[in-house]
């Protein structure tokens, strides 16, 4: 049974998304269209880089060396993964973009060389979709009246596919994901570089690595719709285990050596 609070919560909800169709705001405030795209790459650039410069913080400190050789590896970690990650993030968004470039002007030339046989496509496609009789026939008539319509109709509704133009941009993804992992993965590192007083730098650096990690999960809650502290103690436990065995790969080898 729905609680009265959660009837009122809902109204309001419903309420809101109303005006935001009513302002024409709907796509952008609901849905979160353009930040759910950035803040996946935003979030996932922060995690891998305050994660794995802290790992090897942990790794070093576990193994008992100076706070020089932290600094050494862990500016040489984060700027090397930093742009392995982001080049990377690139490659994968231009490849997919050139991919379905491919494809549509596969569509176009199938339309332009096979209209009868691509007609018949949506029309099947339409078909699947529930449409019959005069309905169906106003629109499929409707969509193959529009050669570049019909190309992008099919794109999606028989490939799964969706204009490039339409996904976020390769080079702007691939500078937030760049910008976040560095941003994020400086943190372990600034107790080192600014010689903090009252406790370790090590300790320093666990403190404000969990702070951030916390941050920047519950951050996900803006796209997921999940409890924001959920969300935030998720990360801050993956980062605590991935910590943990590079602290102990640290000690053990450490002892080795």
């Amino acid at each position: 049974m729905v609680k009265p609070d959660e009837q009122q919560a809902l109204r309001e909800k419903i309420q809101q998304v109303k005006q935001m169709h009513h302002d024409g705001t709907h796509e952008k405030g609901f849905h979160n269209l353009l930040t759910g795209g950035y803040l996946r790459d935003f979030v996932y650039g922060a995690n891998d880089g305050i994660i794995t410069t802290f790992a090897v913080v942990a790794g070093v400190a576990g193994a008992d060396l100076s706070s020089a050789v932290v600094l050494i590896m862990g500016v040489a970690n984060l700027l090397a993964d930093g742009f392995s990650m982001s080049s990377g993030n690139y490659l994968s968004e231009k490849s997919n973009h050139d991919y379905i470039d491919s494809e549509l002007k596969k569509e176009e030339w199938e339309i332009e060389h096979l209209p009868d046989e691509e007609q018949r496509e949506v029309r099947e496609l339409y078909q699947r979709k529930g449409l019959t009789g005069q309905t169906l026939e106003q629109a499929v008539s409707a969509i193959t009246s529009n050669k570049k319509l019909w190309a992008r109709e099919m794109l999606v509704g028989e490939l799964g596919l969706f204009p490039s133009e339409e996904a976020t941009s390769p080079l702007a993804t691939a500078t937030v994901t760049f910008m976040a992992f560095v941003s994020a993965g400086t943190v372990p590192l600034l107790p080192y570089i600014f010689k903090l007083p009252y406790y370790p730098s090590f300790t320093w650096a666990i403190i404000f690595t969990g702070l951030v990690l916390f941050v920047v999960g519950s951050l996900r809650s803006l796209l997921t719709n999940k409890r924001w502290w959920l969300s935030g103690l998720e990360m801050l436990t993956i980062g605590a285990v991935a910590a943990g065995v590079a602290y102990a790969v640290g000690v053990f080898l450490g002892h080795l050596a």
